[in-house]
């Protein structure tokens, strides 16, 4: 490698690890909760808690288990908060907790987990720690909790949608560029 290479590639690092941080931040923040929540506008406490069968999860639970994901992995894993999670309760439960408890169980965990990312130095990516007993870096541990809410936010969206028998419009194409509408509250017609 030459040197101009090496010194290229030490130069963005510091910025592509704060990058990292910033869109991980962005997406859990400000991407997906706004969708659930826009999702949970068009859904009553009930619905919240409806599963196709025993065998698959309700909204309510994937709620609860995104809230224990988000947290465990990085308020605790990562920020040194103290974990007490019981990961199989949030599949378990099936009392009907309302869902403006849910989100804001998931609200909290969202914010503790983006003090956390917001005082995070980023030259620590490639630190080891251990969550649910495996050895992954903070990188590891970032990158898993934005997928795996993603994929959750998706099935939200997806039984959200075969609930309420109608497009949830979070993109408005009328102007033939995607304006974002998950930000903006539900119009009663």
């Amino acid at each position: 490698m030459s040197n101009m290479s090496q010194h290229s590639t030490s130069f963005a690092a510091p910025e592509i690890a704060a990058a990292f941080i910033a869109q991980s931040r962005e997406l859990l923040s400000n991407d997906y909760l706004p969708k659930i929540e826009k999702c949970l506008e068009s859904l009553s406490d009930t619905d919240v808690w409806w599963r196709a069968n025993e065998d698959s999860n309700s909204i309510g639970n994937l709620m609860l288990h995104l809230s224990g994901n988000v947290r465990q992995w990085i308020a605790s894993g990562l920020g040194g908060a103290a974990d007490h999670r019981v990961r199989q309760t949030e599949f378990d439960e099936r009392s009907v907790i309302s869902k403006a408890e849910l989100l804001g169980r998931l609200s909290d965990s969202l914010r503790e987990v983006d003090i956390v990312l917001a005082e995070f130095d980023s030259t620590r990516l490639l630190k080891r720690h251990t969550i649910q007993n495996s050895d992954v870096t903070a990188l590891e541990a970032i990158y898993h909790v934005v997928e795996h809410f993603s994929m959750h936010t998706g099935q939200i969206i997806l039984l959200t949608k075969l609930l309420v028998k109608k497009d949830l419009s979070f993109y408005d194409f009328s102007t033939g560029s995607p304006v974002h509408t998950w930000h903006e509250p539900e119009t009663q017609t």
